[in-house]
């Protein structure tokens, strides 16, 4: 993708008279091009109406935690924010449009903003993450902040959870010092293949 660390994956599909079968990941050959392990260590799923905004979302170094995040009902726009204060592109954005038939994949590294919109009812998508949920740990961006201006394309207002709504725009993140160094990143990629 355009912000770096992080990747879409695209499946090779393999049709035939039952429907189609693909692989969504190859923990080994994701590991390979992002260059340490990918390890699940939770798994969860998120259930939203159409309309629903969620995110922008991102964890705390340390912990950190990397996702692969896919929507396997549903259809959805999906946004990474580049959120590692002195990256080259911090404040960036790259969009994906994710649906279950394409079965794409989003992978975010540690340090990187994830948010979505669902574009149709009932949508579902899944989330395999690196390290568990660790309460107070979360990092909220909001997701209507002007100075992002994330093309969410919307038509009314969206449905947001009241954390969501109260989140702090990047720049008062930024001045709060909420946010992770691109550096603290960088180490923290290294670090597995250091052990």
């Amino acid at each position: 993708m355009t912000i770096s660390h992080a990747y879409r994956i695209q499946p090779d599909k393999v049709p035939d008279r039952r429907g189609v079968f693909y692989e969504a990941v190859r923990a080994t050959a994701l590991s390979e091009i992002i260059r340490y392990p990918f390890e699940v260590a939770q798994v969860n799923y998120s259930v939203s109406c159409r309309n629903t905004l969620r995110g922008i979302h991102g964890t705390a170094l340390p912990p950190g935690q990397a996702k692969l995040v896919t929507c396997v009902r549903g259809a959805v726009l999906d946004i990474v924010v580049d959120l590692r204060v002195g990256s080259p592109t911090f404040g960036e954005f790259d969009t994906t449009y994710q649906d279950e038939a394409s079965g794409i994949g989003v992978y975010l590294a540690d340090g990187l903003g994830h948010a979505f919109l669902a574009l149709s009812d009932d949508v579902c998508m899944s989330y395999l993450c690196s390290t568990e949920y660790e309460p107070g740990t979360m990092i909220d961006i909001d997701a209507l902040d002007p100075e992002l201006g994330l093309p969410w394309n919307l038509t009314g207002q969206p449905i947001r959870s009241d954390k969501d709504a109260a989140a702090p725009t990047l720049r008062e993140a930024v001045a709060t010092g909420l946010l992770p160094t691109y550096q603290q990143c960088l180490d923290a990629y290294a670090a597995p293949l250091i052990r």
